[in-house]
């Protein structure tokens, strides 16, 4: 079994929603299945870091690093901040979709668990040159796997690999595994298969086992479950139900029952991104004038927001006009500070209102905390929310529109005799509709992503130096050396490289990979962490 030492579960301070952990991606893409798998990694990263990189706001991500796996290891980005970085964060993609398609070898062993070393022994070097403030923040690396191996083997494989490695800083290692039905240089036809329950005991938390199929939708969606709140230091929610209607349920009758919820995003506002047709409307905007139910749990003063269920309602009895802004998704907790029988009571319970409000057809109305806690006499005001249920383990949670929000609506029903005229020539306009079942989402696209790439490559204002520039400029290029963007960062698991001036002799190789990493790390802290803040 994989006894890895992970970060432990002691006390620690809640953190913001919207913080992130440094992201550690390892593509594990062996010939040939790295012709079928490329193309589609690749668009799925490019739109994906075109999303973050555009967002406004709070940074969604922090540091991310990429390194390849084939026949040795191979860093092909160092740890960088996401937010500004779209020009290396693209290079490192081109870089991709140039490696080698095609051929055959002998991958090694130890290379998957040479990389997963050489990348945590970067991060805490990247840790060693920010300022104490910025490294209090990265205390923990998060580590994903990308393979086109059976996962399990791939499991096996690190489980014996990293035994003895001190994985202390380590948050979560995670084996994301494409699945073969998609690719042509499957051998075998058989279906992936999935981890019994024994299994993922075996696992535990300690490695995480997850498969995708290979095609871009896929992939994007993955990489996007990055932009989701993953923290388990406390629960968002606290959703309180009158005690007397579940009596039966509830212990304490005098008291209202508590369901401990997270808080999930469903959509990313557009308000959100520069550019865009609805950049001007900031009513969904955390940093507009409504505050979100998202944004508010984040910052109350609590270590939980409350809402309050005051009564049901029919789920016909609501108009989609009267809700507003964007919606939001309520699960059952998996706070780690809970115990194991109180998790699962949580968990039976909140599944137990979904199924009731599903089967009597409800919705419920609840009334959230006030928007400011100032010290007048007067009462704040609060906002409304409907929560609905859906045949999923979550509750959809909605604003509502109250007296104080509404305009006047003066309009009549419709007649009830209309020209037969006119009801011919519209149903024969309508029958020649392509008619859908379902509205699904990841079929429509507004051209989004192409939109935010080549906003990056327009000059806005004073424009520094690329971090390859500034490398060109310090360590010219020899005659007949080709100049790229191509970034060499292979850090050996062995104590910090030392100043230039004083570095041992070493292969050129390594030497040069040192030395570019060390410049980085140095040009990014004079850059990122000015001196006097």
């Amino acid at each position: 079994m994989y006894h890895g030492r992970t970060t432990g579960k002691g006390p620690s301070n809640p953190t913001p929603i919207y913080q992130q952990p440094p992201r550690l991606l390892i593509v594990h893409i062996s010939l040939p299945c790295w012709a079928d798998i490329c193309s589609n990694l690749c668009e799925a990263l490019q739109n994906f870091f075109s999303l973050v990189c555009s967002l406004m706001g709070p940074s969604r991500m922090s540091l991310f690093s990429l390194y390849m796996v084939q026949n040795q290891h191979e860093c092909l980005l160092p740890f960088v901040q996401v937010k500004g970085n779209f020009a290396r964060l693209q290079a490192c993609i081109s870089e991709l979709r140039m490696l080698q398609r095609e051929g055959c070898f002998r991958p090694q062993s130890t290379s998957l668990q040479l990389a997963v070393e050489d990348g945590l022994q970067q991060f805490k070097q990247y840790n060693r040159h920010v300022t104490t403030s910025a490294a209090l923040t990265y205390t923990s690396l998060e580590i994903t796997i990308l393979t086109s191996q059976p996962g399990k083997e791939v499991v096996k494989q690190l489980e014996q690999g990293l035994k003895d490695t001190d994985l202390v800083r380590v948050r979560r290692l995670q084996v994301v595994e494409v699945t073969k039905e998609a690719l042509k240089c499957s051998d075998s036809a058989s279906p992936v298969e999935e981890l019994s329950n024994d299994e993922s005991v075996f696992l535990g938390t300690d490695i995480d086992l997850q498969t995708i199929d290979n095609d871009v939708v896929s992939m994007e969606i993955f990489f996007k479950a990055w932009l989701h709140n993953s923290g388990t230091d406390r629960e968002h929610v606290h959703l309180l139900l009158p005690s007397q209607s579940f009596s039966s349920i509830s212990r304490a009758r005098d008291n209202p029952m508590c369901l401990k919820c997270d808080l999930q995003e469903r959509l990313l506002s557009p308000s959100l991104f520069p550019g865009t047709a609805d950049g001007s409307l900031k009513m969904d905007d955390p940093k507009g004038d409504f505050s979100t139910l998202y944004q508010m749990a984040s910052q109350s003063s609590a270590s939980h927001y409350k809402l309050h269920v005051i009564k049901a309602l029919k789920s016909s009895g609501i108009c989609e006009s009267v809700t507003y802004g964007l919606p939001f998704i309520l699960r059952p907790t998996s706070c780690w500070q809970l115990d194991w029988d109180e998790l699962e009571t949580n968990q039976q319970h909140f599944h137990a209102l979904c199924h009731c409000l599903l089967k009597r057809e409800w919705l419920l109305l609840a009334k959230g905390e006030p928007l400011s806690r100032g010290h007048s006499l007067r009462e704040p005001a609060t906002t409304f929310y409907v929560i609905v249920p859906s045949p999923s383990p979550t509750l959809l949670v909605k604003a509502v529109a109250t007296r104080e929000l509404m305009l006047p609506s003066p309009f009549p029903l419709l007649p009830e005799n209309l020209p037969v005229d006119s009801l011919k020539i519209v149903e024969s306009v309508l029958d020649g509709l392509e008619l859908e079942p379902i509205y699904n989402p990841l079929q429509v696209w507004s051209h989004l992503y192409s939109h935010l790439s080549s906003s990056f490559a327009k000059p806005q204002g004073r424009l520094h130096p690329s971090w390859e520039s500034r490398a060109l400029k310090k360590h010219p290029c020899k005659a007949g050396q080709l100049q790229t963007n191509r970034v060499r960062a292979t850090v050996a698991p062995l104590p910090m490289t030392p100043a230039l001036g004083r570095a041992p002799k070493m292969p050129a190789a390594s030497k040069a990979s040192s030395e570019t990493f060390q410049l980085s790390m140095e040009e990014e802290e004079e850059e990122e962490y000015p001196s006097g803040l």
